[in-house]
């Protein structure tokens, strides 16, 4: 499965369109990570426990689109956007969708 921002593939033609794919993953961050975040926020430096989680949630996402488009077909996925937003009462939620174009390519 090829997945790219782009509207086509270099070397390849679109031959058809499936349509619309999504990716959805809501994770949760728990207190622990919550407080190793805090202490880089107090101390400075990069917060590798929040990183760590947002990889996850964006190749988790992907993966799903993914499998999505496989199901309608799809050998690829053109167009791709990937969006973040935190949910929650106390923001404790990371919300990751991923979305493109579910493609046959020759």
């Amino acid at each position: 499965m090829i997945s790219t921002t782009t509207p086509s593939i270099e070397g390849k033609t679109i031959i058809e369109y499936k349509g619309i794919v999504f990716g959805e993953v809501v994770a949760g961050v728990n207190v622990i990570k919550d407080f190793a975040a805090g202490l880089s926020n107090f101390f400075g430096g990069r917060s590798t426990t929040y990183e760590d989680e947002l990889i996850q949630a964006r190749q988790s996402a992907l993966a799903e689109m993914e499998q999505r488009a496989a199901q309608l077909g799809a050998n690829a996925v053109v167009g791709v956007d990937i969006d973040y937003e935190v949910l929650g009462s106390d923001n404790g939620m990371l919300m990751v969708t991923a979305s493109g174009t579910a493609v046959v390519v020759q």
